[in-house]
This record gives structure tokens, sequence and C-alpha cells, in this order.
């Protein structure tokens, strides 16, 4: 996190004596990063975080990439993803490569145990439910369509909502760092003097919802601790409440933020990805695509232009909504578009899309800087057809709508002067 932050019982000073109400020390821990110069927390333990018995490999976590001498545009469908396992082993990694892994989670069941990523952080999309997130710096609420940012190293444990008989099963989109960076918000939002968010950010730290009470578990017994490190799933046992923390303060901490509190940047003529960017890590961006005002210009084409990102993989997660610029995609796809092959608007869509003033789409999308690889279950799930679904005729030629020189014949607000006009408009919805 930029900013500091704390929650429960704290002494005066770092690194002096505070003491249990039976005399005893409370145990200090730093739980920092990047060799103790980067962020850093410091937590108070009833027990000393080190007394651990048990430890033995559980299963390995190393994703096998497939089609990686492949390089073609695909659509996965996680819809009929059924629900397997529990909000750790029913995630199902469909894309990465050596700095993150993207999975779809829909579990099945709950946890019975306490989790810790060792190798990286974690971002979680929440697209169905709502719950609890408990960890050692206090408890997360959360809801549909959160982001919970979730550091490494950081023991939790997801308990989710029942969901009402009218919502869809608990779903969730992970993207996990495997380069040992981490999950910020981008340095332009922040002043460089006070970590601040500035005010050309699309969000602020009136958005962000940090760890809240209850905070401290002191329970004696047996307490099982998964840890993902080194490509598998660990297990640990306590023989005390692992969230046996009574206060901590510092700049490293899970928080949630909700993509609808997203404030997206508009301008006169289409803007870029990078102004819907949320988050970074070490070659990766993730951005929230939301709905939002389209671009004002009286000529303005309000579907994104043909690009060629030369140096990014493009993974699009589609959340709701109408994304004008696609035909096909459904609640739940992911596209990947790799880099160097120019993509863009479907045949028609364009046209279509002249003379709309708002659009609904909600997406969450993560550039890549190194290619990203399909697993065996992404082409389970993969639309073969797509690379495909740019083929046809993009500008058909329409009595009345073109000169005789091929130019097109615009009406106010970009809007189409012939008798099919009214229907166009509407087909953009």
């Amino acid at each position: 996190m930029p900013y500091y932050s704390s929650l429960g019982q704290l002494p005066p000073k770092r690194h002096i004596q505070f003491r249990r109400p039976d005399g005893a020390l409370y145990s200090e821990e730093v739980f920092g990063t990047e060799g103790f110069v980067g962020p850093t927390s410091t937590i108070y333990h009833i027990h000393p975080p080190t007394q651990v018995t048990g430890w033995k490999t559980l299963y390995s976590t190393k994703a096998e990439y497939v089609e990686t001498d492949t390089m073609r545009m695909r659509h996965v469908k996680s819809a009929p993803m059924p629900p397997k396992g529990d909000p750790i082993t029913g995630r199902v990694v469909l894309f990465g490569n050596a700095d993150c892994e993207m999975s779809v989670c829909c579990p099945a069941e709950g946890m019975d145990y306490h989790y810790k990523n060792g190798q990286g952080d974690e971002c979680l999309f929440i697209h169905f439910g709502s719950g609890t997130c408990y960890t050692q710096f206090g408890t997360l609420k959360f809801r549909k369509k959160d982001y919970i940012i979730i550091p490494k190293g950081t023991i939790y444990r997801l308990v989710f909502d029942e969901q009402p008989a009218d919502e869809p099963d608990v779903k969730f989109l992970v993207i996990e760092t495997c380069n040992h960076s981490h999950i910020l918000p981008p340095p332009r939002y922040l002043s460089k003097k006070t970590s601040q968010f500035l005010e050309h950010a699309p969000y602020c730290e009136r958005d962000l919802r940090g760890p809240e009470l209850p905070l401290t578990f002191d329970e004696a017994g047996e307490f099982e601790v998964r840890i993902k490190a080194r490509d598998c799933v660990h297990t640990y046992t306590y023989d005390y409440h692992p969230l046996d923390v009574v206060g901590w303060d510092g700049c490293y901490y899970p928080y949630c933020f909700n993509i609808d509190d997203f404030s997206p940047i508009t301008g006169k003529h289409h803007m870029p990805p990078p102004t819907h960017q949320t988050f970074e890590a070490h070659n990766f961006v993730i951005c929230s695509f939301c709905p939002r005002t389209l671009d004002w210009h009286p000529e303005a084409i309000p579907v994104p232009y043909n690009h060629s990102n030369l140096d990014s993989d493009e993974v699009l997660y589609y959340v709701e909504g109408d994304y004008k610029a696609r035909k096909g995609i459904e609640v739940g796809s992911l596209t990947l578009h790799p880099q160097g092959i120019p993509h863009g608007p479907h045949p028609g869509t364009i046209e279509k899309s002249l003379g709309a003033e708002f659009t609904n789409e909600l997406a969450v999308m993560c550039d890549t800087f190194r290619p990203l690889h399909p697993t065996k279950a992404a082409l389970d799930l993969d639309d073969i057809a797509y690379p495909a679904s740019w083929e046809g005729e993009h500008f058909p030629q329409t009595s009345g709508t073109h000169k005789a020189d091929g130019s097109h014949k615009a009406g106010r607000n970009g809007t189409r002067s012939d008798s099919n006009a009214k229907k166009a408009k509407a087909d953009t919805w």
C-alpha cells in the first residue's frame, strides 16, 4: 500500500518491550519486503510466529503451458467451468508466464485451513459472491466486483456468504505475481514526496477499504496453514490460531477496492488503455474498463481503433455489459491478443457504434510484457473459431450512406444520415 495505516494495540516505539496482560512479552514481527528497504508492517503476536510443526509438501502448483510456439488470438469461455475445490484448490490456471499467472476459480466448498502465498502477491477480482477475508491484519468484508489485493506472505482464509437463489455461483479471477514483484497503484498516480494519490488519479484513498476488527483470535489447538512456495503447496501446523495478532502498523497490508469506484478518464477522442490502468507490477499491468461517457468529438469513433501493442500480450476478462467492439463475447469470456498481431473492432461494429454516447461495458484487463502461454485447461475452453471472427466486410456499401468517392456521409455527432441511422444507433446498445 502507498500509505501508512494501523489497527489494534501498539507500543509507543518499535522494538521495545510490549507485554501481555499476564506479563509475558508480545512477539514482535517485522513483516517486510525488498530486504527491509521496501514497504513493511510491524506485527505483534500473542505467540511467537516461529512455532510451527508438521511440515510436508502436499501438491505441485507449477503450471504446465501448451502451444508455447503458437501465436494466435484466443477466446476462452469460462462460463461452463464447473464448481470444484475450495477458494485455493479450485483455482484453474488459464494463462501465464514467468511474471504472472491468471486463474479462474468457481469454488464448490469452503476452506477449513488458512493459506498464504509465499511466492507472490495476489489480486482477486470477485465476479460473483460476497463474504469475509480473515487475515493476520484484520477482517476484510468483500462484495461483488471487489478487487482484493493480498500481499505476498499474508495469512488469510476466504469465507463466502451463501449466494441468493437468483444469483450466479461464486466466481472470481486471480492474477498473481511470479517474479517477486508487488501489485501496487501506478506510480504516476502518487505524489513523489508523500505517496498521496494525486488529483488526476482515477481513484484515491477514500475508495480503498483496509482491514477492520475483529483482529485477534486467541485460541489453542491444531491449526493448519498451507503455504505456496517453490511451486508447491506445503502444510504446517500451528498449536495456536494463526491470526493471533493484537496490533500492527505500517504500509504493507491487504485491502479492497470496488471496480465501480473507479472513475474513468474520458476525452474528446478515444482514450488509450493506459487511462484505465488500476494496478501494476513488474512486467504487467491491470486495467479496469468501466461504464463511461464516450468521446464527444462530433465525428468520433467510439470503439477502439485497430492497434498493434508490439510489446504486450493483452488479456481481457469480460464481467458484464455490452462490449461493442467484439461479437460473440459472453460473461466470463477471456480473450488473448498476442503482441505483434494487429487487433481491433469486429466487422460492422465501427459503423454501428457511431453516435453512441455511453458504454456500459465492464472488463478487467491484464497486459503483460512477456508472451502469455495457455494451459491445457484453457484449450479445453477455447473458441477455435475466434481468430476468423474478423473476416468479412467491415464497411458494407449501404445505399445513401457513402458518397461516390467512397467517403462516409455523416450527420450531426457522427450518426448516419440515411434511413438506417436510427436502427444503427439502436444496434449499438
